[in-house]
C-alpha cells in the first residue's frame, strides 16, 4: 500500500505503468484519476485545496487499509494533491490490483466514495465573480450507503 499526499503534479501514465509493473500475479489492475473540472458557467481560475499534514495521510491510510480488508486485494495506490489546482489538472489517482476485476472495481469505488466524503481535504473554488469553499452534497453522503 501506497499512500502519497503531494503539492506537484504526477505522471499518470508512470505511475500506473509502475503499479501495474510491481504486480504481474494479479489478473487486474484498476485506476481511477480525478480532474479538476470547470464549473457550468465556465468560469473557474483554480481550485485551492488544503489539508493536515499528517492526519491527512492517517485518514487515507484507514480507508486504504478498510479496502485491503473488504476484498482481495494484492495492493492499493491513493495519490492525492493539494494547493492551487487550475481546471484540467489532476487532483488524485487511486489504483487497486487484485487477482481478479470485480474486487479490483469494487475496492477502487470504494475508495472513491470514502475519499470524496471523509478524506480530510477542503476545496476553495475560485471564480472570475468569486472564492467559494465546496459545501459536502448530499449524493456523496447517499453514496456511501451502499457499504
Amino acid at each position: 500500500m501506497r499512500i502519497v499526499v503531494q503539492e506537484a503534479p504526477f505522471d499518470l501514465g508512470a505511475e500506473s505503468d509502475a503499479f501495474a509493473a510491481q504486480h504481474e500475479g494479479m489478473g487486474a489492475v484498476v485506476t481511477f484519476t480525478g480532474i479538476v473540472r470547470n464549473n457550468a458557467e465556465g468560469t473557474l481560475q483554480s481550485m485551492q485545496i488544503e489539508h493536515y499534514s499528517g492526519m491527512t495521510e492517517k485518514a487515507l491510510t484507514k480507508i486504504a487499509e478498510e479496502a485491503i480488508k473488504r476484498w482481495d486485494l494484492g495492493d492499493v495506490l491513493v495519490i492525492h494533491r493539494y494547493g492551487n489546482l487550475k481546471p484540467g489538472e489532476r487532483i488524485m489517482m487511486v489504483a487497486t490490483a487484485s487477482k481478479h476485476r470485480a474486487d479490483a472495481f469494487q475496492a477502487a469505488d470504494f475508495l472513491m466514495d470514502f475519499l470524496k466524503s471523509r478524506a480530510p481535504f477542503w476545496k476553495k473554488e475560485i471564480t472570475s465573480n468569486s472564492a467559494e469553499w465546496v459545501a459536502a452534497k448530499d449524493d456523496d453522503e447517499d453514496a456511501l450507503k451502499r457499504w
